[in-house]
């Protein structure tokens, strides 16, 4: 195979070009992996966006809310460790 042909994976990870398209994979992951990574909040919180490292997640009442801002850094951590980089650093919640 002739030296200028390149896997589009390889393209798609190192051209400066496509640096907004990842940033919007990474962050739609977050709100489609929500319920792997938390399986015990489906029922409690969902997902909603992710944007500029804030993960909003909606919580049916404000008690819930109160609740979960407790583990507001226990959710971005958990994330981060899931994914091995820092792609959360705040968690805002909204009803």
């Amino acid at each position: 195979m002739p030296d200028s042909f390149h896997r589009i994976s390889e393209i798609f990870d190192k051209e400066p070009g496509l640096a907004g398209i990842r940033q919007i994979i990474k962050q739609s992951d977050i709100v489609n992996d929500f319920g792997k990574i938390f399986p015990d909040l489906i029922k409690i919180a969902e997902a909603v966006k992710v944007e500029m490292k804030c993960l909003f997640l909606r919580v049916p009442n404000s008690t819930w809310r109160n609740e979960l801002k407790f583990s507001e850094q226990q959710i971005a951590k958990k994330i981060n460790n899931y994914y091995k980089e820092d792609r959360i650093k705040q968690v805002r919640f909204i009803s």
